[in-house]
Formats: structure tokens, C-alpha cells, sequence
């Protein structure tokens, strides 16, 4: 959501905030990469309780993420393997993110705090999954109220305010919504697919 709304002024303020990074081409890719080590590091950083440390490195490697596309575009270097691997490392990153908070909660003995941080993890691979899944068959798919956009900025704003648990629950309703809604369109939308498909097989016939 925050993509599709402000992706153009994103994209401007990123260019002006950092002219050095459009002077001359940066590998994307490696932005890719540091971005998903600092967000690895943020994960390792919940299960000892430095939330706020872990917050800020969540807003760091997010900042990585959503700078290389920029790079890529501006220079005219995006690549498919580019997508493949910014898209694989984010699902890595959001994984290892919950899991890390879950740890926490394991060691500090609240159970049902665990099952919140591995339900909330489940439900946000899910919402990646049903996209990319219907991408093959319907282009430019894309809906939902809980992208990943948001899912990282609510997590790193519940880490560093200290309120993770009520973070975790609307992480948790707000994906299970999103999936939702991409499962109704998804429905919709190759059900017509297949409409077409099977009209145009009755004419040939």
C-alpha cells in the first residue's frame, strides 16, 4: 500500500537525500545483500531484549531494501536474478525477524506470546506466497492493506515504543486479512481466465 501510494515520492526524496549513490552505478545486488545482513542482525538482537537496538537495525536494513530498486531503476541495471534474490532475502528477513522475537519470548517462559510471533510469521510468508503465486497466472497482482512495507515499519515502530506484543496482533489480523483478500481476487480474477479460456475452446470446437 505504502508502495503503490507514495512509490514516486519515495523514489525523489531517496535521490535528492542520497545523491551519491546515482552518480555512478551501485551494484543492487549488494545492496540487497547488506540490507538482509542488518536485518539478520536485528533478529539476533530480540532473543537477548535490545528491542530498541533491534528496531533501529530493522529500519536501517529496510532503508538498504528499499534503496536498491531505486538504484537499479535509475541506473537501468535491474535484472531478473536481482528480483529473484531482493525478494528471497526479504522472505528470509521477515522470518528470521519473528523468530528472533519469538526466542525471546521462549526464554522469558510466555508461550502463548510464542505462538502469537509464529502465527504472525506464518501468516506473512503467506501473504508473500499467495502473490507470487498468483503472479504467474494473473500479471500485476497486487492487493492487500499489509504489505510488507507496512509489516516492517509497524514491527521496528512495536520494538522501539516497547509495545511488541499489541504490534504482534495487529501484524498477526492485519496479514490474515491481507491473505484473505488476495485469495478473493485471486479467485476472481483467474475465474475469468478461465472463462476466456474455456469460450475459445468451445468455439474451436
Amino acid at each position: 500500500m505504502i508502495k503503490a501510494k507514495f512509490g514516486n515520492q519515495i523514489d525523489t526524496l531517496i535521490r535528492r537525500a542520497l545523491p551519491f549513490l546515482f552518480r555512478r552505478p551501485v551494484n543492487p545486488n549488494l545492496l540487497s545483500i547488506v540490507g538482509a545482513v542488518v536485518s539478520l542482525a536485528a533478529a539476533a538482537a530480540f532473543p537477548f531484549g535490545f528491542f530498541v537496538l533491534g528496531g533501529l537495525l530493522i529500519l536501517a536494513g529496510g532503508a538498504f531494501d528499499l534503496i536498491d530498486g531505486i538504484v537499479a531503476r535509475h541506473h537501468g541495471i535491474s535484472t531478473r536474478f536481482g528480483a529473484f534474490l531482493d525478494s528471497t532475502l526479504d522472505r528470509v528477513s521477515d522470518m528470521a525477524l519473528l523468530l528472533g522475537i519469538a526466542m525471546y519470548y521462549a526464554l522469558t517462559g510466555e508461550p502463548g506470546h510464542v505462538f502469537l510471533a509464529g502465527y504472525t510469521l506464518a501468516a506473512s510468508a503467506l501473504v508473500s506466497y499467495a502473490q507470487a503465486k498468483a503472479e504467474q497466472v494473473v500479471p500485476g497482482f497486487r492487493v492487500g492493506i499489509f504489505e510488507r512495507g507496512e509489516r516492517i515499519v509497524i514491527l521496528a515502530l512495536g520494538a522501539l515504543t516497547g509495545f511488541m506484543v499489541p504490534v504482534l496482533w495487529i501484524l498477526a489480523v492485519g496479514s490474515t486479512v491481507t491473505v484473505a483478500q488476495r485469495f478473493a481476487l485471486a479467485y476472481r480474477e483467474m475465474a475469468q481466465i478461465d472463462a476466456v479460456e474455456s469460450a475459445g475452446a468451445g468455439r474451436q470446437v
